[in-house]
């Protein structure tokens, strides 16, 4: 009797020639895990000196334009507010339509007699019932001493309060130094709103008032004028940290004596803060 066992393992023997061997290639090695490092830099940071000198160099928020409301908005006055309300009554009962009168500048006076000469010999009272030179009182700052002087608000201008007709037409516009009627043409005048009248004549009704009550503080603000010094001057600081430096005007506030400058600081020209004692006009 044969063993089994033995034939099977001749079967096997035999089969090992048979085997299929599939080659797939070599096995790449397992990659190393990458370790990303990112310096922030040291984690105590340095704190700021209180000793250090830090020198700002932007630029400066810009600081509202002084009104020039003549303080009736801003100071309300009770006998200024009276007297502007007086005024638009007045206004709004005469007779006649306000137009404005171009002449030469400096010759606004002479327009209005010569205007109130002509209404007279040519008897147009019945046309032509008023001439206006509208005026402000101004406080003019000359070598540091303030002077209020009354000027003309319209330079070259003059008011007139009239019915417009041919004929009037002709005795306001042929008077010596006139120029012509403001409107869309020469010949074709517009009449003024009446908030525009208001508002040419309330320089004019605040001199009054003030003129009034003289001895006691002014109501409402007047302007104020710098004669010596005008944006775009160059000047030399002669005071305060800046002393010797020569300065370009860049804005005058007026009612604080103050104004801004540009000095060079570092090479950039750099907007300071000065005073009018503080500097000098560049002969």
């Amino acid at each position: 009797m044969t063993d089994t066992t033995d034939i099977w393992a001749d079967d096997a023997a035999e089969d090992d020639g048979d085997d299929i061997v599939i080659d797939l290639g070599e096995v790449p090695p397992e990659e190393e895990d990458i370790e990303i490092s990112l310096d922030l830099g040291p984690d105590d940071v340095a704190e700021p000196n209180p000793d250090d000198i830090i020198i700002d160099l932007s630029e400066p928020e810009e600081e509202p334009p002084e009104s020039e409301s003549y303080g009736i908005e801003d100071e309300a006055d009770p006998e200024i507010e009276a007297a502007l309300e007086t005024l638009r009554l007045e206004l709004v009962v005469k007779e006649g339509d306000w137009y404005v009168v171009h002449t030469y500048s400096g010759m606004e006076n002479r327009v209005k007699q010569n205007i109130d000469f002509r209404v007279k010999t040519l008897n147009m009272e019945d046309y032509i019932y008023e001439t206006v030179v509208p005026t402000e009182d101004v406080i003019e700052m000359r070598n540091g001493v303030r002077k209020t002087v009354t000027r003309v608000v319209l330079p070259g201008y003059v008011l007139v309060r009239m019915n417009m007709t041919d004929d009037s037409w002709a005795a306001v516009r042929h008077t010596p130094s006139v120029t012509g009627f403001v409107g869309h043409t020469a010949n074709d005048p517009v009449p003024l709103e009446l908030a525009e009248v208001v508002r040419m004549l309330t320089p004019s009704v605040i001199a009054k008032v003030n003129a009034a009550h003289a001895g006691r503080p002014s109501r409402g603000r007047k302007k104020v004028e710098v004669v010596d010094y005008a944006v775009g001057d160059s000047v030399q600081v002669v005071e305060g940290p800046f002393a010797g430096v020569h300065a370009t005007i860049m804005e005058i506030n007026t009612h604080n004596q103050r104004l801004k400058a540009n000095v060079e600081i570092l090479g950039r020209e750099t907007p300071v803060d000065l005073t009018f004692a503080q500097i000098q006009k560049v002969v």
